[in-house]
């Protein structure tokens, strides 16, 4: 390929681009585009848990008033609906697709390959948007959580109420610092956060679950008003489904338990194409966060269930979103309740740090692949800036409000896990595997079902994702528009006859005919030449025809393979597949040039049309006005003009 000297870069130019996210190394454009190494060769799959979990874990922040307020006295029996949903739908569906997709891209890649050209693109680019709003929405939603927490701390309640935007962001702010600062620290924090958080968490649920045993009237009085209220145990089965959908934040970890996926270490002799340590070690991963969860979820239910006043989980009430950390004030002391609090306002910080490794592991795989984001968005440092600017804007607009932001959050985990629970339903019927195929298909149900009612119930949440879903599809247009002539070839591969054409004509003159193939009978070929002499006055027959087949006109980059073929005896052909006529050609020209250190000339009939038609159809179809936009596209890679092969049109 051609290559253009640049001026060294300066040191802020490379910092920010060291190194591409090595979650992106997978699945990233074929060819042979240089690759640096990755920033860390993997993690142990309990630390990288820790990095998901500080996510998923600190949910218990909010989960157990979450219940209370929407289950009142049934808030145990609707998690433990919960719990079971966890356990025999969405931990099946990961762990199928970290088997399925083992490079972090989850569900999005898995429906990826059920569609293909435009369609496929702008598929995947709503998905995106969903993911984008449950990952953005976490950095924000719990920053504002944690500054929530801290704000109504007992010590702090009057010296902190009217700071809670400031905080914040500040806190974002923070989280964005971390990961500018490199990934591997981020899990070692992660890991710190965890172990504290739980430990802090096993202390006040023994604590509650002394207080339960040793004042056994709060149980009998929880049994008697519940009995009161809903008559019958199916009844209260009944009402827990149907209150269930408000509870589901309690499933937010599985998808970004995928997403950070490329940072299980997995085995010595795991390769690219077959990551059977890391699959395995990710199952470990979802299942044990699962269950650790699931315990913690009954438990805490319970104790604050029956422990907690039901007014105090009102708005305006001491367990307002904060009902264990009421707890532990209240049986333990304010001194292990600050500590407490402290805790919990660290692990909701940098639950978002769980989000951010998923925003870098997918948006790097996709857009820049897509020609929707320049090069830069596969380094780490400039894509964590972008996604910082844009939290604190989402922060701004909500006002760090948590439950303003409630809805979009749990729309797009919804949305996600739905879609995951489709994808390996797909899956496993095309693996025909009927009880897998019905199994993931009660959980897709389940999971539709909930996302509808959701949506029903807080349609701000849709809202909220059809703003970053148009957010996204039109920066990536204009991006894509923007980089509508760029060289997209990544390297170029010659069989041996095609080598054998460019070595014979390179002791001659390199002259190359553009043919948009037809009938491909003698009678075209003998037309063109003649054709082209008349047209550019020039004598003889030595020329090579070149024919692009257009495949998939949506791809932006990909590798280049040459073929070569006589064809009537007489007139040689090389033949080649793209994603653009134009881009193939300017890369093979350039290559040829490269390898031969001849200029090579290349000449096009004028194409018929309208300009502004034809430029579309180049746009959205790789074809349209191919003379020109050849040119252009050798001008962008070659700007040294003497260099550059020329292009001649008749």
């Amino acid at each position: 390929m051609a290559t253009t000297e640049h001026p060294p870069p300066t040191r802020l130019r490379a910092w920010m681009l060291e190194g591409l996210s090595d979650m992106g190394r997978h699945g990233g454009p074929p060819g042979g585009q240089a690759e640096p190494e990755p920033a860390h060769k993997g993690q142990r799959w309990y630390r990288v848990m820790c990095l998901t979990g500080v996510d998923y874990f600190s949910t218990l922040g909010y989960q157990p008033g979450i219940a209370a307020l929407a289950a009142g006295l049934l808030s145990p029996v609707a998690t433990i609906v919960l719990v079971i949903v966890t356990l025999a739908g969405a931990l099946p569906v990961y762990r199928r697709v970290a088997e399925e997709s083992p490079h972090g891209e989850g569900s999005i890649a898995m429906l990826e390959r059920l569609l293909s050209f435009w369609k496929g693109k702008l598929f995947v680019l709503t998905l995106l948007g969903f993911a984008a709003t449950d990952f953005l929405i976490t950095i924000t939603l719990s920053a504002a959580d944690a500054s929530t927490h801290l704000v109504e701390n007992p010590h702090l309640t009057s010296t902190l109420h009217d700071k809670q935007m400031v905080i914040t962001l500040v806190l974002v702010a923070l989280l964005g610092a971390v990961f500018l600062k490199g990934f591997l620290e981020a899990i070692g924090v992660a890991v710190a956060l965890v172990i504290a958080y739980l430990g802090l968490n096993v202390v006040v649920v023994a604590v509650g679950l002394w207080h339960v045993l040793t004042e056994e009237h709060v149980v009998t009085d929880w049994t008697a008003a519940l009995t009161a209220e809903h008559g019958n145990v199916f009844a209260m089965i009944g009402v827990s489904l149907l209150v269930f959908p408000k509870l589901a934040l309690g499933l937010s970890g599985f998808e970004t338990g995928v997403a950070v996926m490329p940072h299980v270490q997995g085995d010595p002799d795991d390769t690219a194409e077959d990551p059977r340590g890391r699959i395995r070690d990710t199952k470990k991963l979802l299942t044990t966060a699962a269950l650790i969860m699931s315990v913690f979820l009954i438990a805490t239910s319970f104790i604050t269930t029956v422990l907690i006043p039901e007014k105090e989980f009102e708005s305006g009430g001491q367990a307002n979103g904060r009902a264990l950390a009421y707890l532990s004030h209240e049986y333990l002391g304010n001194a292990f309740g600050t500590v407490y609090d402290v805790s919990t306002i660290a692990i909701l910080w940098f639950a978002g740090a769980s989000a951010m490794a998923g925003l870098l592991n997918l948006m790097p795989r996709y857009l820049p692949r897509y020609g929707m984001a320049p090069h830069w968005a596969r380094a780490v440092r400039p894509m964590v800036i972008v996604f910082t600017l844009i939290a604190f804007l989402v922060t701004w607009i909500f006002d760090a409000d948590v439950d303003a932001q409630g809805g979009a959050y749990a729309t797009g985990v919804l949305v996600l896990m739905s879609s995951a629970a489709i994808a390996v339903t797909i899956a496993a019927r095309r693996a025909r595997q009927r009880g897998w195929t019905v199994g993931f298909a009660v959980v897709s149900a389940v999971l539709l079902y909930v996302t509808v009612v959701n949506v029903i119930e807080r349609p701000d949440g849709v809202k909220i994702g059809a703003c970053f879903i148009a957010g996204i599809i039109l920066v990536s247009l204009l991006s894509r528009l923007a980089r509508a002539f760029e060289l997209r070839v990544t390297s170029v591969t010659l069989d041996a006859m095609a080598e054998r054409f460019i070595r014979d004509m390179a002791s001659r003159k390199i002259r190359f005919i553009a043919n948009e193939p037809d009938q491909r009978d003698k009678a075209e070929y003998r037309d063109k030449i003649e054709q082209i002499r008349q047209d550019n006055d020039i004598p003889g027959e030595d020329f090579v025809f070149l024919e692009v087949t257009v495949v998939d006109p949506s791809e932006f980059e990909a590798g280049l393979t040459v073929r070569g073929e006589v064809l009537h005896n007489r007139y040689r052909v090389l033949t080649l597949e793209s994603s653009s006529i134009s881009n193939a050609l300017a890369a093979l020209l350039l290559h040829t040039r490269d390898t031969t250190g001849c200029i090579p000339h290349i000449y096009f009939e004028w194409t018929e049309g309208n300009p502004f038609a034809n430029f579309l159809r180049f746009f959205l179809f790789g074809q349209g006005e191919v003379a020109p936009v050849t040119r252009e596209v050798l001008r962008e890679a070659e700007p040294d003009r003497a260099r550059r092969p020329r292009v001649h049109t008749g």
